[in-house]
Formats: structure tokens, C-alpha cells, sequence
């Protein structure tokens, strides 16, 4: 069973799983599914995963859950292959208390000008291309990683988002592009094609050598 599969397996059977927890325990619930759905590496999501199964075990014997866990979960993926995918965990949580407060600075991220993954004719593995998941409108592509006026992406940007390891974390990724550089002065996406592309390689490879 996979992280996936144990978030459908509690969206199936949503009503009677409160019905089954003590308020108390509905708010640990609430809280743990906004930890998953934040969840900045597969460190926290299987963090998360572990104290959300150790909550389910307070349901009854006869729950349908309780009865899909006892078989024993392993997750499915490699520690730093484990992934959620956060649409059924926030569509679980906005029947508790609304959608949760959006984290501003992937807010901020998300407000870029960007392409839906329709409009992107790379595949949407590409490691070398930032895509993040908004909540309401699915996989975007910011816009400042493809030429004006096309879907191709630049060279550059592809190059770097390698150094910075968009595949494994594009927020961080993103968040490089799209704020502010003291080492160039400016924000690197409104620097492209008027600074050099060493130079505003140079930046990342500083960032990364000095983490």
C-alpha cells in the first residue's frame, strides 16, 4: 500500500472515520493531513505517515480501515523517492475546516505568470523543468523556463534547475528563480538574456557548493 492508496482508503470511508474518532482526535487528524500535504521531502512524509497510522489505530477492530491496516503497510519507494499527492489530502481537509491557509511563500510562487501542463510538450518527469502543483489548478510550469512566445525551454535554465535539484525540490528551485539575488542583484527569471549565462550559473553553483 502506498501513501496514496492509504489517503484514498480514508477519503472511501471519510464519514465513518470521524464518526469513529473523538474530537480530540478529529483535530490530530486535521493537523497531521496539513503536515502531509505540506510536506517539504519524503523525510516529513513518512514522518507524518507514521504518527497518522499510529492515530488510526484507535479505531474500532471492525472499522474498514482498521481492518486494511492490520495486514502490516509498507510504503511503496525509496526514502527519497516517497511522494503524496496532495489533491485528495487537501480535498479531505476542506471537509473539516475549509482549505488550509496556503503557505505564502508557495502562494507567492504560484502568483508567477505560468503554463498549465497541457500547454508543456515536455514530458512532465523532465528534470531539467520546475513544476509545481497549485491546488486548484493542478501542475504548473512557470512561465520565465520556457523562450517568449514558446514551450521550448531555455538551455540555461534547464542546466540550473539540474544544479539546484528542481526534480526533488521545485519550490526550493522556484523560489531561487523568483526572489531576490544578492549575488546578481536582481531576481535571476528577470535577469535572463540581459546577464550572461555563466554568470547566473555561477549564483546557483554558489548556493549549492555552499550548502
Amino acid at each position: 500500500m502506498t501513501p496514496d492508496d492509504l489517503v484514498a482508503l480514508l477519503g472511501d470511508h471519510w464519514p465513518q472515520t470521524l464518526a469513529a474518532l473523538a474530537p480530540d482526535e478529529q483535530e490530530e487528524l486535521a493537523g497531521l493531513l496539513q503536515n502531509l500535504a505540506s510536506a517539504a521531502d519524503s523525510q516529513a512524509v513518512r514522518a507524518t505517515l507514521r504518527r497518522l497510522r499510529r492515530l488510526l489505530r484507535a479505531l474500532p477492530d471492525e472499522h474498514p480501515v482498521t481492518r486494511a491496516l492490520r495486514d502490516g503497510v509498507r510504503f511503496a519507494g525509496a526514502p527519497d523517492a516517497l511522494e503524496v499527492d496532495r489533491a485528495p489530502v487537501l480535498a479531505l481537509l476542506a471537509t473539516l475546516h475549509g482549505p488550509p491557509e496556503p503557505d505564502p511563500v508557495h502562494a507567492r510562487l504560484l502568483a508567477a505568470p505560468a503554463l498549465p501542463a497541457a500547454d508543456v510538450a515536455a514530458a512532465p518527469g523532465e528534470p531539467g523543468l520546475i513544476r509545481l502543483r497549485h491546488p486548484a489548478l493542478g501542475d504548473r510550469y512557470p512561465r520565465f523556463q520556457f523562450a517568449a512566445g514558446t514551450t521550448r525551454p531555455l538551455a540555461v535554465v534547464s542546466r540550473i534547475n539540474r544544479l539546484l535539484m528542481a526534480d526533488r525540490d521545485p519550490w526550493g528551485a522556484a523560489d531561487w528563480w523568483l526572489g531576490g539575488n544578492r549575488w546578481l542583484g536582481g531576481v535571476p527569471a528577470d535577469l535572463l538574456g540581459s546577464v550572461p549565462d555563466e554568470e547566473l550559473a555561477r549564483a546557483a553553483r554558489e548556493l549549492v557548493e555552499g550548502d
